[in-house]
Protein backbone atom coordinates (compact mmCIF):
# COMPACT_ATOMS: atom_id res chain seq x y z
CA UNK A 1 0.00 0.00 0.00
CA UNK A 2 3.09 2.39 1.01
CA UNK A 3 4.35 1.76 -2.15
CA UNK A 4 1.30 2.68 -4.44
CA UNK A 5 0.92 5.38 -1.99
CA UNK A 6 4.72 6.58 -3.33
CA UNK A 7 4.03 6.16 -6.97
CA UNK A 8 1.17 8.66 -6.53
CA UNK A 9 2.36 11.97 -8.31
CA UNK A 10 1.13 13.32 -4.64
CA UNK A 11 0.48 11.78 -1.11
CA UNK A 12 -3.40 11.72 -1.00
CA UNK A 13 -3.47 13.39 2.60
CA UNK A 14 -1.21 16.01 1.50
CA UNK A 15 -4.09 17.09 -1.17
CA UNK A 16 -7.14 16.56 0.95
CA UNK A 17 -5.41 18.70 3.69
CA UNK A 18 -4.53 21.34 1.04
CA UNK A 19 -7.98 21.32 -0.73
CA UNK A 20 -9.36 21.57 3.37
CA UNK A 21 -7.18 24.45 3.56
CA UNK A 22 -7.46 26.22 0.28
CA UNK A 23 -11.59 25.92 0.95
CA UNK A 24 -11.11 27.68 4.20
CA UNK A 25 -9.17 30.33 2.53
CA UNK A 26 -11.62 30.75 -0.39
CA UNK A 27 -14.69 31.03 1.90
CA UNK A 28 -12.60 34.22 4.37
CA UNK A 29 -11.81 35.70 0.68
CA UNK A 30 -15.11 35.72 -0.70
CA UNK A 31 -16.52 39.57 -0.27
CA UNK A 32 -18.81 40.39 2.42
CA UNK A 33 -20.22 43.63 4.12
CA UNK A 34 -17.93 45.13 6.84
CA UNK A 35 -14.55 44.00 7.94
CA UNK A 36 -13.37 41.79 5.86
CA UNK A 37 -10.66 39.22 5.73
CA UNK A 38 -9.98 38.70 2.08
CA UNK A 39 -5.89 39.16 2.55
CA UNK A 40 -5.57 36.30 5.29
CA UNK A 41 -7.87 34.11 2.79
CA UNK A 42 -6.18 35.16 0.08
CA UNK A 43 -2.77 33.79 1.86
CA UNK A 44 -4.23 30.76 2.95
CA UNK A 45 -4.91 29.66 -0.09
CA UNK A 46 -2.33 30.43 -1.47
CA UNK A 47 -0.45 28.33 1.13
CA UNK A 48 -3.08 25.60 0.07
CA UNK A 49 -1.32 25.64 -3.13
CA UNK A 50 1.99 26.25 -2.44
CA UNK A 51 1.68 22.50 -0.51
CA UNK A 52 0.51 21.26 -4.02
CA UNK A 53 3.16 22.26 -5.73
CA UNK A 54 5.88 21.45 -3.10
CA UNK A 55 4.08 17.71 -2.93
CA UNK A 56 4.22 17.50 -6.95
CA UNK A 57 7.47 19.00 -7.18
CA UNK A 58 8.91 16.25 -4.52
CA UNK A 59 7.36 13.77 -6.65
CA UNK A 60 9.09 15.02 -9.95
CA UNK A 61 12.45 15.44 -8.59
CA UNK A 62 12.31 11.65 -7.35
CA UNK A 63 11.58 10.71 -11.16
CA UNK A 64 13.73 13.02 -12.93
CA UNK A 65 10.67 14.81 -14.22
CA UNK A 66 11.02 18.47 -12.95
CA UNK A 67 8.84 20.35 -15.05
CA UNK A 68 9.54 23.50 -16.37
CA UNK A 69 9.41 27.15 -15.07
CA UNK A 70 6.57 28.03 -17.46
CA UNK A 71 4.32 25.45 -15.83
CA UNK A 72 4.48 27.33 -12.78
CA UNK A 73 4.25 30.57 -13.83
CA UNK A 74 1.51 29.60 -15.68
CA UNK A 75 0.10 27.86 -12.70
CA UNK A 76 0.40 30.11 -10.16
CA UNK A 77 -1.56 32.62 -12.57
CA UNK A 78 -3.99 30.27 -13.43
CA UNK A 79 -4.60 29.84 -9.57
CA UNK A 80 -4.20 33.79 -8.61
CA UNK A 81 -6.59 34.83 -11.23
CA UNK A 82 -9.21 32.02 -10.84
CA UNK A 83 -9.26 32.91 -7.01
CA UNK A 84 -9.29 36.95 -7.42
CA UNK A 85 -12.12 35.94 -10.30
CA UNK A 86 -14.69 34.74 -7.91
CA UNK A 87 -13.45 36.90 -4.91
CA UNK A 88 -13.98 40.32 -6.82
CA UNK A 89 -17.13 42.73 -5.77
CA UNK A 90 -16.49 43.97 -9.55
CA UNK A 91 -18.77 41.84 -12.16
CA UNK A 92 -16.43 43.29 -14.86
CA UNK A 93 -13.43 42.98 -13.08
CA UNK A 94 -14.15 39.40 -12.50
CA UNK A 95 -14.75 38.77 -16.03
CA UNK A 96 -11.07 40.43 -17.27
CA UNK A 97 -9.91 38.15 -14.12
CA UNK A 98 -11.45 35.03 -16.03
CA UNK A 99 -10.04 35.90 -19.09
CA UNK A 100 -6.37 36.12 -17.57
CA UNK A 101 -7.23 32.55 -16.06
CA UNK A 102 -8.40 31.05 -19.70
CA UNK A 103 -4.94 32.99 -21.06
CA UNK A 104 -2.59 31.26 -18.40
CA UNK A 105 -5.11 27.63 -18.61
CA UNK A 106 -3.76 27.57 -22.47
CA UNK A 107 -0.26 28.17 -21.66
CA UNK A 108 -0.54 25.10 -19.97
CA UNK A 109 -2.23 23.19 -22.85
CA UNK A 110 0.17 24.60 -25.00
CA UNK A 111 3.36 22.80 -22.65
CA UNK A 112 1.16 19.60 -23.24
CA UNK A 113 1.26 19.84 -27.02
CA UNK A 114 -2.08 20.45 -26.81
CA UNK A 115 -2.43 23.39 -29.41
CA UNK A 116 -5.85 22.68 -30.45
CA UNK A 117 -7.17 22.62 -26.89
CA UNK A 118 -5.21 25.91 -25.83
CA UNK A 119 -6.54 28.13 -29.01
CA UNK A 120 -10.04 26.30 -28.43
CA UNK A 121 -10.10 27.53 -25.13
CA UNK A 122 -9.10 31.11 -25.99
CA UNK A 123 -11.31 31.36 -29.04
CA UNK A 124 -14.44 29.99 -27.50
CA UNK A 125 -14.15 30.76 -23.46
CA UNK A 126 -12.45 34.18 -23.67
CA UNK A 127 -14.13 35.47 -26.79
CA UNK A 128 -17.07 34.32 -27.60
CA UNK A 129 -18.57 33.21 -24.21
CA UNK A 130 -17.08 36.15 -22.38
CA UNK A 131 -18.44 38.63 -24.93
CA UNK A 132 -21.58 37.23 -23.69
CA UNK A 133 -20.65 37.69 -20.08
CA UNK A 134 -19.65 41.35 -20.19
CA UNK A 135 -22.76 41.76 -22.37
CA UNK A 136 -25.21 40.74 -19.66
CA UNK A 137 -23.46 42.06 -17.16
CA UNK A 138 -22.97 45.71 -18.49
CA UNK A 139 -26.83 45.11 -19.38
CA UNK A 140 -27.85 43.81 -15.60
CA UNK A 141 -25.80 45.82 -13.35
CA UNK A 142 -28.01 48.25 -11.21
CA UNK A 143 -26.75 52.12 -12.45
CA UNK A 144 -25.12 53.78 -9.56
CA UNK A 145 -26.54 57.10 -8.03
CA UNK A 146 -25.35 60.38 -8.11
CA UNK A 147 -24.81 60.11 -4.15
CA UNK A 148 -22.89 57.24 -4.17
CA UNK A 149 -21.43 56.30 -7.07
CA UNK A 150 -18.60 53.54 -5.94
CA UNK A 151 -22.28 51.50 -4.38
CA UNK A 152 -22.10 48.10 -4.97
CA UNK A 153 -25.21 46.06 -5.43
CA UNK A 154 -25.72 43.82 -2.72
CA UNK A 155 -25.09 39.94 -4.58
CA UNK A 156 -22.42 42.03 -5.51
CA UNK A 157 -21.00 43.50 -2.08
CA UNK A 158 -21.73 39.80 0.08
CA UNK A 159 -21.19 36.76 -1.11
CA UNK A 160 -24.29 34.37 -1.58
CA UNK A 161 -23.87 30.86 0.07
CA UNK A 162 -20.04 31.11 0.09
CA UNK A 163 -19.68 28.19 2.36
CA UNK A 164 -21.52 25.43 0.23
CA UNK A 165 -20.36 26.62 -3.04
CA UNK A 166 -17.08 26.86 -1.77
CA UNK A 167 -17.59 23.05 -0.43
CA UNK A 168 -19.11 21.74 -3.49
CA UNK A 169 -16.41 22.93 -5.75
CA UNK A 170 -13.66 21.78 -3.39
CA UNK A 171 -15.33 17.97 -3.02
CA UNK A 172 -15.60 18.13 -6.91
CA UNK A 173 -11.84 18.94 -7.23
CA UNK A 174 -10.69 16.53 -4.78
CA UNK A 175 -12.83 13.93 -6.73
CA UNK A 176 -11.84 14.50 -9.55
CA UNK A 177 -8.09 14.87 -8.82
CA UNK A 178 -8.36 11.31 -6.96
CA UNK A 179 -9.75 10.07 -10.54
CA UNK A 180 -6.92 11.67 -12.34
CA UNK A 181 -3.88 9.71 -10.29
CA UNK A 182 -5.91 6.66 -10.02
CA UNK A 183 -5.62 6.90 -13.86
CA UNK A 184 -8.42 6.68 -16.35
CA UNK A 185 -7.76 3.25 -17.90
CA UNK A 186 -9.31 1.55 -14.72
CA UNK A 187 -13.20 3.63 -15.64
CA UNK A 188 -15.51 2.22 -17.31
CA UNK A 189 -15.32 2.59 -21.47
CA UNK A 190 -18.71 3.58 -22.94
CA UNK A 191 -19.93 1.69 -25.25
CA UNK A 192 -19.46 2.03 -28.86
CA UNK A 193 -16.50 4.06 -28.11
CA UNK A 194 -14.20 1.44 -26.79
CA UNK A 195 -11.81 1.02 -29.79
CA UNK A 196 -10.02 3.76 -32.74
CA UNK A 197 -12.09 1.48 -35.24
CA UNK A 198 -15.51 2.77 -33.39
CA UNK A 199 -14.08 6.42 -33.65
CA UNK A 200 -13.22 5.66 -37.13
CA UNK A 201 -16.18 4.13 -38.57
CA UNK A 202 -18.58 7.21 -37.91
CA UNK A 203 -16.24 8.95 -39.54
CA UNK A 204 -16.36 7.96 -43.28
CA UNK A 205 -15.18 10.97 -45.15
CA UNK A 206 -11.82 10.57 -43.11
CA UNK A 207 -11.67 6.54 -44.16
CA UNK A 208 -12.67 7.44 -47.73
CA UNK A 209 -10.05 10.54 -47.77
CA UNK A 210 -7.14 8.71 -46.39
CA UNK A 211 -7.34 5.23 -48.31
CA UNK A 212 -9.87 5.76 -51.66
CA UNK A 213 -7.25 7.23 -53.72
CA UNK A 214 -4.36 5.39 -52.88
CA UNK A 215 -6.57 1.83 -53.02
CA UNK A 216 -7.16 3.09 -56.87
CA UNK A 217 -3.99 4.18 -57.14
CA UNK A 218 -2.78 0.74 -56.54
CA UNK A 219 -5.84 -1.05 -57.96
CA UNK A 220 -6.48 -2.78 -55.21
CA UNK A 221 -9.90 -1.14 -56.06
CA UNK A 222 -11.78 -1.09 -59.38
CA UNK A 223 -12.97 2.57 -60.59
CA UNK A 224 -16.69 0.96 -59.61
CA UNK A 225 -15.66 0.31 -56.42
CA UNK A 226 -15.82 2.09 -53.17
CA UNK A 227 -15.46 1.71 -49.17
CA UNK A 228 -18.49 -0.24 -47.99
CA UNK A 229 -20.91 1.67 -45.44
CA UNK A 230 -23.14 0.05 -42.83
CA UNK A 231 -27.02 -0.34 -43.65
CA UNK A 232 -28.97 2.64 -42.88
CA UNK A 233 -26.15 4.38 -40.75
CA UNK A 234 -23.74 5.13 -43.04
CA UNK A 235 -20.72 3.61 -40.68
CA UNK A 236 -17.25 2.05 -42.78
CA UNK A 237 -16.37 -1.36 -42.28
CA UNK A 238 -12.59 -0.91 -41.53
CA UNK A 239 -10.32 -3.39 -39.18
CA UNK A 240 -7.26 -1.43 -38.37
CA UNK A 241 -5.57 -4.47 -36.53
CA UNK A 242 -5.60 -6.26 -39.52
CA UNK A 243 -4.91 -3.36 -42.12
CA UNK A 244 -7.81 -3.96 -44.04
CA UNK A 245 -11.06 -2.72 -45.19
CA UNK A 246 -14.48 -3.82 -46.75
CA UNK A 247 -15.02 -2.59 -49.88
CA UNK A 248 -18.64 -2.85 -52.09
CA UNK A 249 -20.37 -1.92 -55.64
CA UNK A 250 -22.98 0.30 -56.53
CA UNK A 251 -24.98 0.35 -53.24
CA UNK A 252 -23.69 3.03 -51.37
CA UNK A 253 -24.20 1.07 -47.93
CA UNK A 254 -23.50 -2.60 -47.51
CA UNK A 255 -22.63 -5.37 -45.57
CA UNK A 256 -20.12 -8.16 -45.49
CA UNK A 257 -23.22 -10.51 -45.75
CA UNK A 258 -23.84 -8.80 -48.89
CA UNK A 259 -21.80 -12.38 -50.87
CA UNK A 260 -20.46 -10.94 -54.24
CA UNK A 261 -21.01 -7.35 -53.87
CA UNK A 262 -18.40 -6.78 -51.67
CA UNK A 263 -15.07 -8.22 -50.46
CA UNK A 264 -12.59 -7.42 -48.06
CA UNK A 265 -9.51 -5.57 -49.11
CA UNK A 266 -6.04 -5.84 -47.22
CA UNK A 267 -4.10 -2.71 -47.07
CA UNK A 268 -0.50 -3.44 -47.12
CA UNK A 269 1.65 -1.91 -44.45
CA UNK A 270 3.49 0.41 -46.08
CA UNK A 271 -0.33 2.17 -47.65
CA UNK A 272 -1.46 2.08 -44.04
CA UNK A 273 -1.78 5.86 -43.54
CA UNK A 274 -0.56 6.74 -40.02
CA UNK A 275 -2.85 8.86 -38.66
CA UNK A 276 -5.59 6.67 -39.15
CA UNK A 277 -6.51 6.24 -36.05
CA UNK A 278 -9.40 7.46 -33.87
CA UNK A 279 -8.34 10.50 -31.42
CA UNK A 280 -9.49 11.70 -28.22
CA UNK A 281 -10.83 15.02 -29.43
CA UNK A 282 -12.54 13.24 -32.69
CA UNK A 283 -14.26 11.18 -30.05
CA UNK A 284 -15.30 13.75 -27.49
CA UNK A 285 -16.68 15.66 -31.06
CA UNK A 286 -18.41 12.66 -31.53
CA UNK A 287 -19.97 12.38 -28.76
CA UNK A 288 -21.10 15.91 -27.77
CA UNK A 289 -22.61 16.79 -31.14
CA UNK A 290 -23.57 12.48 -33.00
CA UNK A 291 -24.60 11.11 -29.66
CA UNK A 292 -25.60 14.33 -27.49
CA UNK A 293 -26.69 17.25 -29.42
CA UNK A 294 -29.52 18.76 -26.92
CA UNK A 295 -26.71 19.43 -24.89
CA UNK A 296 -25.78 22.08 -26.84
CA UNK A 297 -28.56 23.24 -27.83
CA UNK A 298 -30.08 23.42 -24.13
CA UNK A 299 -26.54 25.07 -23.44
CA UNK A 300 -27.53 27.75 -26.14
CA UNK A 301 -30.89 28.43 -25.12
CA UNK A 302 -29.49 28.77 -21.10
CA UNK A 303 -27.86 31.35 -22.85
CA UNK A 304 -30.09 33.09 -24.93
CA UNK A 305 -32.40 32.78 -21.39
CA UNK A 306 -29.62 34.98 -19.65
CA UNK A 307 -29.49 37.38 -22.57
CA UNK A 308 -32.82 38.04 -22.23
CA UNK A 309 -33.47 38.42 -18.87
CA UNK A 310 -30.73 41.10 -18.50
CA UNK A 311 -32.07 42.72 -21.41
CA UNK A 312 -35.72 42.86 -19.55
CA UNK A 313 -33.86 44.20 -16.55
CA UNK A 314 -32.24 46.96 -18.44
CA UNK A 315 -35.63 48.07 -19.72
CA UNK A 316 -36.61 48.17 -16.37
CA UNK A 317 -33.81 50.45 -15.51
CA UNK A 318 -34.92 52.74 -18.62
CA UNK A 319 -38.26 52.81 -17.53
CA UNK A 320 -38.00 53.99 -14.26
CA UNK A 321 -35.07 56.34 -15.07
CA UNK A 322 -37.88 58.05 -17.74
CA UNK A 323 -40.28 57.99 -15.12
CA UNK A 324 -38.00 59.88 -12.41
CA UNK A 325 -37.22 62.34 -15.30
CA UNK A 326 -41.22 63.24 -15.79
CA UNK A 327 -41.83 63.52 -11.83
CA UNK A 328 -38.53 65.83 -11.68
CA UNK A 329 -39.86 67.78 -14.57
CA UNK A 330 -43.03 68.14 -12.85
CA UNK A 331 -42.04 69.54 -9.89
CA UNK A 332 -39.25 71.92 -11.76
CA UNK A 333 -42.82 73.05 -13.15
CA UNK A 334 -44.32 73.54 -10.07
CA UNK A 335 -42.15 75.32 -8.27
CA UNK A 336 -41.57 77.70 -11.17
CA UNK A 337 -45.31 78.40 -11.63
CA UNK A 338 -45.07 79.23 -7.49
CA UNK A 339 -42.71 81.58 -8.33
CA UNK A 340 -44.86 83.19 -10.80
CA UNK A 341 -47.45 83.51 -8.67
CA UNK A 342 -45.52 84.73 -5.75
Amino acid sequence: MNTAIAELPINPLLLYVACVLGAIGVILAMPRKGVSPMVFGGLLAAAAGGLIVLGLTSHAERHAQTPSIFFYIFGLLALGAGLRMITHPKPVYAALYFILTIIASSGLYLLLSAEFMAFALIIIYAGAILITYLFVIMLATLPPSEDDMDALATYDASAREPIVATFAGFTLLAVLTTMLFRGTLSLPVRHGMDSSDAILSKLPGKVEDNLSASLHAAELMTPEEHIARQVDVGRVWIDSARRRVLVSRGENTAGPDQGELVRWVDVPAEMWPADMVGTNVEGVGLNLLADHPMTIEIAGVILLMAMLGATVLARKQVDLEEEAKARQARHLALDVVAEDVG
